[in-house]
């Protein structure tokens, strides 16, 4: 008779993870439909980006942004939404950049460029210098400042191609850009002109911010990006023609920082109303062109993640806030700002969720948190088997949400496709039309099933 108990106790629990299991492939798959056939991430990002288009921190555009959005959440019927007020840093590109190749012969031909972020401008007639090139800083120090004093360094290191993950071939990359003009300034140059970081061959120059580090004023030099097609060719010409020279005018200027504003909405949780679970994007982006997918999708995507809850019928445990931050590409004020409020109001979040890899298909999740929350979550993965959805990893979550880190709460960012996205990356083509969308919305139902995951079962 025991046994027989026993065996139909057993029997209970394995039908009860079976009847438990189905139903959140029931709500997961609920998600997605919804998602696809009535989703609003692309009707938004089509506002964002063809009506208000680049978002620059402190800009005209940026703030009308953040007016629209909170007026978006408003419309949905949030629970509360807010702006959470940011300093953020005002840097204005100015009249459009100009450069041009001279031959020893004088004659010229003409490049795409565009300032860096942050850079200074060249002084009002423009700068023309023989260029030194090279790949890293050690070349730097290899030649020596007497070879370098007086001269623009051009350097041109690609995108290694044998990274499959593309974001770990810019990484590799990155510091060519970020702290060239810095590095070249302590050898006498007068100028910097980057290889545009982008893995195939164009004419578009990807921008991106620099930073001098606490070199003074005077020691400041202008930083521009050139396109990969024209890194070739100046490459090129450099070989058969040692003593060319570069020009290259640029006006850009940083002024006092402005006050600008994080977008936050938030659904209060139905039993854990102090405990918050986060997704959000960067609302800022690039001035080169509208920030379709960096990163107008994330936020677009963020804020249906919590339409799909609401018309899905699922009512939170937890309180569920999107964020929209201000100023990630240039300074990361807005998830600073978030996270010293969090800390300050003693609020604790669970999980924080970002999307800033682009609208593409999406292919998992990367995490980070510890080894006994990971073993949790990826039981989870069966459940998004059937949306190809396949990359579960512990790693990096976003430049916004890291700001939340603090050993407990696990933070995460969406994994799409990765192959096309620095074919846009703060480029002028980085536009709505490059945007998929289908793709866009299974990236927002994706982003909706962990978190609803999340909030039911926890972290811990």
């Amino acid at each position: 008779m025991k046994k027989l108990i026993v065996i139909m106790l057993c029997f209970g629990f394995s039908a009860l993870n079976v009847v438990q299991a189905q139903t959140d492939q029931d709500v997961i798959k609920s998600i997605y439909n919804n998602s696809l056939t009535q989703g609003k991430s692309y009707d938004w990002l089509n506002y964002l980006s063809n009506q208000i288009g680049g978002r620059l921190s402190g800009s005209v555009n940026a703030q009308q942004a953040v007016e629209w959005t909170k007026e978006e959440m408003e419309k949905l019927g949030f629970d509360k939404v807010w702006l959470q007020p940011v300093m953020v840093p005002k840097w204005v590109r100015g009249g459009k950049e100009y450069a041009y190749i001279e031959s020893s012969s004088g004659k010229s031909t003409t490049v795409n460029i565009c300032a860096l972020g942050s850079s200074v401008a060249t002084p009002s007639l423009g700068i023309k210098a023989p260029v030194v090139e090279v790949k890293t800083f050690d070349d730097l120090a290899r030649i020596g400042k007497d070879s370098i004093a007086g001269k623009i360094v051009f350097f041109n290191r690609p995108m290694n191609p044998k990274f499959i993950e593309t974001f770990n071939a810019y990484s590799d990359a990155n510091d060519q850009r970020t702290k060239g003009a810095r590095e070249a300034s302590k050898y006498g140059a007068v100028g910097v002109i980057v290889r545009s970081l982008n893995l195939r061959l164009d004419d578009f120059p990807h921008t991106g911010n620099m930073s001098y580090g606490d070199l003074p004023d005077n020691q400041k030099i202008p930083a521009a990006a050139i396109s990969t097609n024209d890194a070739e060719l100046l490459s090129t010409m450099l070989s058969l023609d040692k003593d060319l020279k570069f020009y290259f005018k640029q006006n850009c200027r940083q002024l006092d920082d402005v006050q600008s504003y994080n977008v936050v909405g938030q659904i209060t949780g139905s039993e854990f109303p102090n405990e918050y679970i986060v997704v959000g994007g960067h609302l800022d982006s690039w001035d080169l062109a509208d920030g379709s997918h960096d990163d107008g999708a994330g936020c677009m995507q963020s804020m249906d993640v919590l339409r799909l809850l609401k018309i899905s019928g699922i009512k939170p445990k937890h309180s569920i806030r999107v964020v929209l931050f201000m100023n990630e590409e240039n300074g990361l004020r807005g998830g600073t700002k978030y996270a010293e409020l969090a800390k300050q109001n003693n609020e604790k979040h669970i999980f924080a969720l970002e999307s800033d890899s682009g609208g593409f298909t999406p292919r998992g999740f990367s995490f980070d948190c510890t080894d006994e929350q990971f073993e949790k979550i990826i039981a989870w993965k069966p459940l998004f088997k059937p949306y190809l959805i396949h990359y579960f990893e512990q790693g990096h979550s976003g430049a916004d949400v890291g700001r939340l880190k603090n050993g407990t709460t696990v933070l995460a960012g969406l994994s799409p496709d990765s192959q096309r996205y620095f074919d846009y990356h703060h480029a002028a083509n980085d536009t709505f039309d490059a945007v998929d969308k289908r793709e866009l919305e299974l990236g927002a139902a994706t982003m909706a099933s962990m978190v609803y995951l999340i909030d039911k079962y926890g972290t811990n």
